[in-house]
């Protein structure tokens, strides 16, 4: 982000989700071959063999369809025999987790390996589910920096949820029947953003740190407490996924003024699951002291930060997404394709002017008005065949203020010699403004009578009337006559 790091914390489950972040870390294989998965099936779900071979074999994984699970088991009512509804239940589970905590990219299928969780349903309440699915996202999200990925998987209503709490001012739909009763997720209501994904990246880089709501469940914390656990400074696992976790990184999301963090701890090997398992039961014994959390901010949700803390995050991240050359539509091949600016030609001009505004437009209307202001001071400035705007590509001049009076040299198709100035504010209605009359007829005096009405001449296709015959003039020239014939001829033929 522009003014430093953020993430989803434990908190921030807790709080959209309402599920346990506390409890046993979850474990299980790391995959599973096929004839396991099959095996599994039979075992924990009361399929055949063949039903279980030919839906892996349909997946071409150890995976099972989430369609497949419905149609399977849609048929078990209370009156089925107890073993059918234990299976029925685990299908289910297995049915849940991979709608919503474990979400895959396919978003059409789930790894058989998850039944391992509920082999013993007794057990399904006592595991950290807050912790894994956070420890998922956290990996997916990382797999989705890749330049290669096109999607992203994982527990998405959550990342949505985050999005919509911090950022209420960018995305936010408010949902005005929720009671702090609820999970925060659904104080939400879904809707499509109108926008490009250049244009909402160019809103982030663009964000200031009085537009994020840094404490956002402050009126939710008589229903749901800041958990302890919050403040563990560790690792966290999912199965074979271990990822660091690190609040002291984001010590602004908590109240506090941020600092530069301490290094960041280096995960274990997956395989070490005892070591890590044996770490989180003594989470207790991990969590940060008040004086690793410094001082509270002196204003709530102010965003505070040590001076340092900006310098040392230059070294070690980025402030923006969006490359400069990059914004707004412009790139270099796009920019390399443009026609010279000194060319001296009106054409080339226009379309050099029209060119930059399309690539503009293209990046969605929901663009900052700097962005819209700026290139269209550039453009000014290819038709009137100055440099001077053409400096600030990246950078957009900044947008006038709609009180204030914009200076004639900076407005389009205007030029100081013939721009009528507004006149001064008074009580009166203004007087009628009466552009400049052209060049070829005499501008009337400043004082006296009102300049006479000027009546256009007619268009060249209808011939002037012809003047009264003075009988005291002379007789007219046939060869004066016969010139304004031909000319009268040549331009009607035109």
């Amino acid at each position: 982000m522009p003014f430093g790091e953020m993430t989803i914390t434990l908190d921030d489950v807790a709080s959209i989700l309402h599920i346990p972040v506390t409890g046993s870390m979850i474990s299980f294989p790391q995959s599973l071959r096929v004839d396991d998965a099959n095996a599994l099936l039979v075992e924990l779900l009361g399929t055949t063999d063949v039903e279980a071979s030919r839906e892996t074999e349909q997946c071409r994984s150890p995976s099972v369809r989430l369609l497949w699970l419905r149609d399977h088991f849609s048929t078990i009512t209370d009156a089925s025999s107890d073993d059918d509804i234990m299976f029925a239940t685990r299908a289910f589970l297995l049915h849940l987790v991979g709608c919503t905590l474990f979400a895959d990219k396919s978003a059409t299928s789930v790894a058989v390996v998850y039944l391992e969780l509920f082999r013993d349903l007794s057990m399904v309440g006592s595991y950290a589910w807050g912790a894994a699915c956070l420890t998922y996202l956290y990996r997916q999200l990382t797999t989705a920096t890749r330049f290669e990925v096109r999607q992203l998987g994982g527990y998405l209503t959550l990342l949505q949820a985050w999005i919509y709490e911090h950022f209420p001012e960018m995305f936010s739909s408010p949902d005005m029947s929720y009671t702090e009763s609820r999970p925060r997720a659904l104080r939400w209501r879904p809707h499509v953003i109108p926008d490009s994904l250049q244009s909402v990246r160019e809103r982030l880089d663009r964000l200031q740190i009085s537009e994020v709501c840094w404490e956002p469940y402050v009126d939710h914390r008589a229903e749901h407490p800041l958990p302890d656990i919050a403040w563990y400074s560790g690792c966290l696992k999912c199965g074979q996924v271990v990822e660091p976790y690190h609040p002291e990184r984001v010590l602004r999301q908590f109240g506090y003024i941020q600092t530069i963090p301490p290094r960041p701890f280096t995960p274990p090997r997956p395989d070490r699951s005892i070591l890590l398992e044996q770490y989180w039961e003594r989470w207790t014994d991990h969590v940060l002291t008040d004086q690793s959390r410094g001082r509270r901010c002196h204003y709530s949700g102010s965003g505070e930060s040590v001076p340092e803390y900006m310098a040392w995050y230059d070294r070690i991240s980025h402030r923006i997404v969006q490359p400069p050359q990059l914004r707004s539509g412009f790139t270099t091949d796009a920019r390399s394709s443009l026609p010279s600016h000194a060319a001296s030609t009106s054409d080339t001009r226009a379309a050099r002017a029209l060119t930059l505004l399309r690539l503009v437009i293209s990046g969605g209307r929901e663009q900052s008005v700097d962005v819209f202001w700026g290139a269209l001071n550039e453009a000014h400035g290819i038709l009137a065949g100055s440099d001077e705007t053409s400096a600030s590509h990246s950078t957009p001049s900044p947008a006038p203020a709609s009180h204030s009076t914009p200076s004639p040299a900076t407005l389009p198709f205007f030029s100081p010699a013939t721009f009528v100035y507004p006149p001064a504010a008074s009580d009166d209605p203004p007087p009628l403004i009466v552009p400049p009359p052209p060049a070829s007829v005499a501008p009337p005096a400043a004082s006296g009578p009102p300049p006479p009405l000027i009546v256009p001449p007619p268009p060249a296709s209808v011939a002037p009337p012809a003047p009264a015959p003075d009988p005291s003039a002379p007789a007219p020239d046939s060869t004066a006559s016969t010139t304004v014939y031909v000319r009268a001829k040549r331009k009607k033929k035109t």
